[in-house]
């Protein structure tokens, strides 16, 4: 099989040290060739001209359950395979499948359909493994995870669970709550990333769980604590905890809602952009018109209200997922949040990379990692997308 050759040419490409305006940068097959400050010959080659926009490495997206009007707990195929394509427009070129809380049935159920549609994911972003969010997550802190699944970690369940797939790469919980320690030790053990979330935890807590391998926070912001007080004594939580713990890695839902533009500023300042991931925590009415929508599956998933750009619980109590997409963070970064491109685009590709450990193939524009590239402007507006050398969307602007 021919192995195609691009030439993008006429563009300023963006790395996370600096910008090299009016740069070059060739593919061969699924992976990059060379990246110049200057013309690379190439007869051979496809050439794309970047018309002076921004070429970056592809979004990777470590937190997303959906779009497009579906949601990877629908239990279907077909479902993944159009979240898949729906966020390709927006410039993702990787994602991790997030799940929501629910009976063991449904998560090995997921894992089996995971499995399935990742060997038939060939038009969409790739599937990077799959990330557990819940059950086992604290009831005060459970923002719109589903009450009735909530529980504690339950030894004999994730074992059985983890035995059943290869592809789970992150789990989210509680770390405070019993049996999370050792939940958090066999994670690791297994390769997998466990994560703080949904959480009630102090400072002494979240301490000790970063010993014991919870070293990375979702959704920074969302369903945990922050500053309490117990017996009139006031405790550091979960945020401050983040904050104080510098090797910590952070993901922020940037839609401009959950977090608004003074605390993005905020987290960017204490953490700085390579402890920071930039996240969609999309769900299925993400790149669709407002009303009313679904979180989680569709059998069995909670009923909420799209309005003012966020999805959010009927009676409005609780955001309940974004539907945010990853071009709409990379926006708000620089105009809300006032950082330079470099660094936001550092927070939507090498810093996700890093932290999922897959930095060596993916999240930079180097020679020899995979052709994951966007092409966009000045707002951030995506013209062309290729994932590991093919090109798998071009806006139209006719």
């Amino acid at each position: 099989m021919e192995q195609k050759k691009y030439k993008i040419f006429n563009g300023n490409i963006v790395t996370p040290y600096r910008i090299i305006r009016g740069g070059t940068l060739l593919t061969e097959g699924s992976r990059i060739l060379a990246v110049s400050d200057r013309d690379i010959p190439a007869p051979d080659a496809i050439e794309i001209d970047a018309g002076g926009q921004y070429i970056a490495p592809g979004f990777i997206d470590l937190h997303i359950h959906g779009g497009g009007g579906h949601d990877f707990m629908d239990g279907d195929v077909n479902a993944f395979l159009k979240v898949a394509e729906k966020h390709l427009q927006y410039g993702t070129t990787s994602m991790v499948p997030t799940t929501l809380s629910s009976d063991k049935a449904s998560l090995l159920k997921t894992l089996e359909v995971y499995d399935a549609a990742n060997k038939r994911n060939v038009a969409g972003a790739r599937f990077l493994g799959l990330h557990l969010e819940g059950p086992y997550v604290a009831m005060s802190q459970r923002g719109a995870q589903d009450p009735r699944y909530i529980r504690n970690p339950d030894e004999a369940e994730y074992k059985e669970v983890l035995a059943a797939s290869d592809d789970v790469v992150r789990w989210s919980a509680a770390p405070e709550l019993p049996g999370a320690l050792p939940f958090g030790r066999y994670l690791r053990s297994k390769g997998i990333l466990p994560a703080a979330a949904h959480t009630d935890a102090i400072y002494e807590e979240m301490l000790e769980a970063f010993e014991n391998g919870y070293t990375h926070l979702t959704h920074m912001y969302s369903a945990m604590s922050g500053v309490t007080r117990r017996n009139a004594f006031r405790y550091a939580g979960v945020i401050e905890s983040a904050f104080l713990l510098d090797e910590m890695t952070v993901e922020i839902i940037a839609d401009g809602i959950h977090l608004p533009a003074p605390l993005l500023k905020l987290v960017y300042k204490i953490k700085g952009p390579d402890k920071i991931a930039l996240i969609t925590d999309a769900m299925r009415a993400a790149g669709m018109p407002p009303g009313e929508s679904i979180l989680g599956g569709l059998e069995n998933g909670l009923r909420v209200i799209v309005e003012d750009d966020v999805a959010k619980l009927p009676d409005r109590s609780s955001f309940a997922g974004s539907v945010a997409t990853a071009d709409r963070l990379v926006r708000n970064m620089v105009q809300l949040a006032g950082v330079p491109i470099t660094d936001a685009i550092q927070m939507i590709s090498t810093s996700p990379a890093a932290i999922m450990g897959i930095a060596d193939r993916k999240g930079s524009l180097v020679a020899g990692k995979d052709a994951d590239i966007v092409i966009f402007n000045d707002d951030i507006r995506i013209s062309t997308v290729m994932v590991e050398g093919h090109i798998r969307y071009t806006a139209d602007h006719s």
